[in-house]
């Protein structure tokens, strides 16, 4: 839509500002409520529609979170060796005796999660047994999962307290209190409308990023990822931006995937118990299982970390034993040679609702390949990275931990509040604290919500101060669309300008930077500081070049400030492979110039700060501190 005109500016004022609309944001609505006295407004917005935003927008097939019968000291255990010895085991802890609830909220709100034989309509509280495709995950049939989840927070807060399509772009801070979160601004996506939002206390949770790096879809399949497109590192971006201290920015997830679907494999790996056999036929992850030692003592762990598994494959299609297939006809044979007729063709349709409940392009791919999963055997390969905190990896805001359990290096404040006043997270937002999945964010939006409310009622006298005037502020969001309108007549083409530039083209040169000097697909994820040096020149003349952003219609001034958070989040993401002076994550990434894993200089977390008074980053290290045995 194109604008005609002066923005009309909304101002509203509220005591809690939740900024998104995923599953932590879900989840964080409808713990504030609960807790909440009733005079206390708490507002949320959200730049796409509650009921399919987020990650868990297309669906799930399975809940990757449930502990049942594990403690959380078991959970802390698993995240920990997966994550190669590096988390914050007292935010992990807190999620894990905190989750389960979410998940039986879930179930209560109408989500159908698969039960064992005899316990068919037995709910999970009251001690049902549910399908488990692994040690962590249950099985659920989860098409409509984000469409339940978001119901239940859209009724805790009620209608005239959510704005849809409204896209939160910058943190405000306040104006007489230093490193104090006043508010923040956004723009509609669909109406000529500028929204000023002034509140106590504000709960950011708009997910991890994704096209930072260059994909592997490319032509006709631009766009397709496996983590949703339209997570653009605004979570990282407004936090930094707003001074709050990051920690393991270093760290990406680069997921093994169905080839050019995107479709995930856990529940291959899990629940048909297939093998990833190379060219040759080999099982090359137990061929080359003794090639981990080196790791140790992750290596040798009971199970291999996720990056390690990666590492074991691309270390194959290095050595020319490409392309990797999921032996798909095996598993299913072995399993079908237990059932009778009907269980196999039930088995067949749960290999095709695995997809179709929440990677719906990757079944239809298959049917265009004549794929036929009992019969023939589909390419997997990992994808490009991104940035997220909520699955195998752990790039995120440093953030205050529980009263009873964090120690006191870990604590300054309220849970999950970052180290800006008022300013809190969740989910792809709370760093070093990975696995948490669709319901450990729920989970967590619910933890720093409950914080929120607190430290709302022990500020209830803060009135928040925005510096910058209403007209300021709308002239800062719409300078894309005033740069085209200025501009869009020098040439006969207007995507074709020598005063701007549009979004689409600028995405690709961030792509081309961070894809080739900072470790993407192009260089087989191998990096050094060389590189890195030069990358950062690239992404520093890139950053002046935003300035000359141009947009035609508010969908195009949405594509911008996507765009701006990306370069934020891929510059934080940079900067931390230049200082970890190590190889970390061996699949993730790899230094040329330190290739090694060094638990004597960097078993640490590192940590990092822009000061958005001096405009100046700072990368430190803080100490890991083991709490669960």
């Amino acid at each position: 839509m194109a604008t005609n005109g002066k923005p009309e500016v909304v101002e509203v004022s509220t005591d809690l500002l939740i900024v998104g609309g995923g599953m932590a944001a879900c989840g964080a609505a409808v713990e504030a409520r609960r807790w909440a006295p009733a005079e206390m407004k708490i507002t949320l917005v959200d730049k796409a529609a509650m009921d399919r935003s987020g990650a868990v927008a297309m669906g799930l097939s399975a809940v990757n979170t449930y502990l049942g019968e594990n403690t959380p000291e078991d959970y802390v255990r698993y995240v920990r060796t997966d994550l190669m010895g590096i988390i914050r085991e007292d935010l992990v802890y807190d999620l894990g005796r905190h989750v389960d609830d979410s998940v039986h909220l879930f179930e209560k709100w109408g989500l159908p999660i698969w039960k064992q034989h005899g316990d068919e309509g037995k709910p999970l509280a009251e001690g049902g047994k549910p399908v488990r495709s692994g040690r962590w995950q249950i099985m659920i049939s989860g098409e409509s999962y984000k469409v339940i989840v978001a119901e239940a927070a859209k009724k805790a807060l009620g209608a005239e307290n959510i704005y849809e399509r409204v896209f939160v772009v910058k943190l405000l801070l306040d104006g007489k209190e230093a490193n104090r979160v006043a508010g923040a601004v956004g723009f509609s996506v669909r109406e000529n409308k500028i929204y000023i939002f002034r509140a106590k206390a504000v709960l950011v949770a708009c997910g991890g990023a994704v096209h930072v790096f260059r994909p592997r879809s490319t032509g006709e399949g631009l766009g397709r990822t496996w983590y949703p497109p339209w997570n653009s590192g605004s979570t990282y971006a407004m936090l930094l931006q707003g001074g709050a201290e990051m920690t393991m920015m270093e760290n990406r997830f680069v997921p093994a995937r169905f080839k050019d679907g995107y479709g995930p494999v856990g529940a291959w790996f899990l629940l048909f118990k297939a093998k990833a056999l190379n060219a040759l036929g080999e099982d090359y992850v137990l061929k080359n299982k003794a090639h981990l030692k080196e790791y140790d003592p992750y290596g040798s762990a009971a199970i291999t970390p996720t990056c390690l598994r990666n590492h074991l494959m691309m270390e194959e299609m290095r050595q020319g034993r490409g392309p990797i297939f999921m032996d798909t006809p095996t598993a299913m044979k072995e399993l079908a040679a237990k059932m009778d007729p009907k269980q196999v063709k039930e088995l067949e349709a749960e290999a095709w609702e695995d997809f179709l409940d929440m990677t719906i392009t990757q079944a239809g791919l298959w049917a265009s390949m004549n794929v036929a999963p009992e019969e023939k055997p589909s390419e997997i390969i990992p994808a490009e990275p991104y940035l997220m905190g909520s699955h195998a990896g752990c790039a995120g805001a440093w953030v205050s931990g529980p009263e009873d359990f964090a120690p006191p290096e870990y604590r300054w404040g309220y849970n999950r509040m970052t180290t800006v006043q008022g300013l809190f997270t969740a989910g792809d937002g709370v760093g070093a604290s990975g696995h948490k999945f669709s319901s450990g964010s729920h989970a967590e939006g619910r933890i720093a919500a409950k914080a929120a409310v607190r430290f709302i009622g022990d500020h209830a006298d803060f009135a928040p101060c925005v510096a910058q005037s209403a007209d300021e502020l709308a002239a800062e969001i719409y300078r894309p669309l005033a740069t085209f309108e200025k501009y869009r007549s020098v040439t006969t083409d207007p995507a074709i300008n020598p005063h701007y530039v549009r979004p689409k083209m600028l995405m690709f040169r961030l792509n081309k930077i961070m894809d080739e000097y900072v470790a993407g697909i192009t260089t087989g994820y191998t990096t050094g500081e060389a590189s890195l040096t030069h990358g950062l020149e690239l992404l520093t003349m890139l950053k002046e070049d935003s300035a000359k952003l141009a947009a035609k219609d508010l969908h195009e001034l949405m594509r911008c400030w996507e765009n701006y958070h990306r370069i934020w989040a891929a510059e934080a993401h940079l900067r931390h492979i230049l200082f970890r002076q190590e190889t970390r994550y061996p699949g993730y990434y790899y230094r040329s110039d330190f290739p090694k894993l060094d638990d004597g200089n960097w078993r640490v977390f590192a940590n990092s700060r822009y000061d958005p008074q001096r405009g100046r980053w700072e990368c430190f290290t803080k100490p890991v501190v083991g709490l669960v045995t």
